[in-house]
């Protein structure tokens, strides 16, 4: 569905379509609103998808057909396009409160959910609320209601005992990945916000974990299962590399340079443990970002935003990155640390051989470290000593002053880079749009190039600054 609006939700544009494009006129507020039906294959269309994955296709019809619903499958299978499209298409543009109520466990997930639903294009107003940001910000988003409130539960909550999220109106709840949001101790939040929303007539969960028990406090009737864990027909490899020293830095800097350059995580139980690998990278001249829990907000989108445009292709974190985040392809991930439960081992390994492709876990063990009973006997792979080290990354991140609010698109973006800052098309990389900035990766020996010709210039008549990240 593809919505254009006055009052809270868009500005109102009739010289771009005719009375004939619009089903319906209603009025509200003293404001006229007009929609316009989008169909299902035009937004796939704007997202580049050619067609749903059979998954999606049953999700789908799973959600029209039933009120209560359970959503199982792998990371990276698709859950949040599949959750999103029958839950747009029943949104009712009359209503001027939060209908959709969206509950995640981590902010790069809000935010990643925030970021599929503009680019869909629905016109419905939608905004992400999470720790770290500012209750100013939130305060000035949910003055105008959105039809879409993503959120994670801690935020939400507080949201809802300053009464500044009205709940009357909503009828959809969805639980995304809702057992993380469990295991990371906000069992007391999602409690009261289902008891909030309890009038809310369709209850959607998803989780990427089989057998996982259904709080009692969702209060589920005969839910209807969706179940694609079984499915996935992934080519994993499992392979340990014996460290033959504690701290195992050694081995792993011959195991990435025996990898060689192709993007990948090394996974870590604890910050303390990434810093303390990080600083021996640097001094290895190993190009890497971070990510984990501790880490300011901005660090983190950034350290996700440039890892998936090549800036780096080395990413050690905690589990935060094991599910649930929009990243690219992996053709290996590595346990520097190994994990507590088998549920931990099971994501870690989802961030590769996904949806019908190969790839390779690689389990780095101390030689006097036992394996948990879970991972099971693996055949040790020697790795010898490389000849050759990792190339120095080809990349850069640059931060642009302008966004969505300003009308600047990818297509501005790239035109600008390639028009007026001379850059060949080869020379832009990955581009992402946000609210009111965006990042683009060029190639490392065109940043002074492309900074010289554009910084301070115009990008669809908003005049930007242009920086390095």
């Amino acid at each position: 569905m593809h919505l254009w609006m006055s009052s809270r939700r868009s500005n109102l544009r009739i010289s771009s379509f005719t009375v004939d494009k619009f089903r319906s006129f209603a009025i509200y507020d003293q404001h006229i609103v007009m929609t316009h039906i989008k169909s299902q294959s035009e937004i796939l269309s704007k997202l580049g998808i050619p067609k749903l994955n059979p998954m999606q296709e049953e999700a789908g019809m799973a959600i029209d057909s039933n009120n209560h619903v359970i959503l199982l499958s792998p990371t990276g299978t698709g859950k949040t396009l599949a959750f999103l499209l029958p839950v747009i298409a029943n949104l009712n543009p009359e209503v001027t409160e939060v209908q959709t109520m969206i509950i995640v466990p981590s902010r790069e997930l809000a935010l990643q959910i925030e970021q599929v639903l503009r680019e869909m294009g629905t016109g419905y107003k939608v905004n992400a609320i999470y720790g770290g940001r500012t209750g100013s910000k939130d305060k000035i988003d949910l003055q105008h209601p959105p039809a879409v409130l993503i959120g994670t539960p801690g935020r939400i909550a507080d949201r809802i005992r300053r009464r500044q999220i009205d709940t009357k109106s909503v009828t959809t709840l969805i639980l995304d990945e809702f057992d993380k949001s469990l295991e990371v101790g906000f069992e007391d939040e999602m409690k009261e916000i289902t008891q909030a929303v309890r009038r809310a007539k369709k209850v959607i969960l998803t989780s990427a974990t089989e057998g996982v028990e259904i709080p009692k406090f969702v209060n589920l009737q005969r839910p209807a299962y969706v179940d694609y864990l079984k499915e996935n027909n992934n080519q994993l490899t499992l392979k340990k590399v014996v460290s033959p020293d504690k701290d195992k830095l050694r081995t792993l800097v011959n195991l990435l340079n025996h990898i060689g350059d192709q993007p990948g995580i090394v996974f870590c139980n604890y910050k303390d443990t990434i810093e303390y690998i990080s600083e021996h990278l640097t001094k290895q001249n190993i190009s890497h970002a971070t990510f984990y829990g501790g880490m300011e907000q901005i660090d983190r989108e950034r350290a996700l935003i440039k890892f998936r445009n090549k800036t780096h292709q080395l990413l050690i974190a905690t589990d935060l990155a094991a599910r649930g985040l929009d990243i690219p392809e992996l053709g290996y991930i590595v346990h520097y640390q190994l994990p507590h439960r088998v549920e931990e081992f099971t994501h870690r390994n989802g961030r590769t051989a996904r949806m019908n492709a190969s790839g390779i876990a690689y389990v780095l063990q101390w030689k006097e470290e036992p394996l948990p009973e879970f991972i099971g006997p693996i055949k040790a792979e020697k790795i010898s000593s490389p000849t050759t080290s990792l190339s120095p990354a080809n990349w850069t991140t640059l931060f642009i002053s302008g966004g969505r609010k300003d009308k600047i698109s990818k297509g501005d973006i790239a035109g600008a880079f390639i028009k007026t800052g001379g850059l060949s098309s080869d020379d832009v990389g990955a581009i992402e749009i946000r609210q009111d900035c965006a990042f683009v990766a060029i190639k490392k020996n065109q940043v002074s190039k492309a900074l010289k010709a554009l910084d301070n210039t115009r990008i669809k008549k908003k005049k930007v600054r242009i920086s390095e990240v």
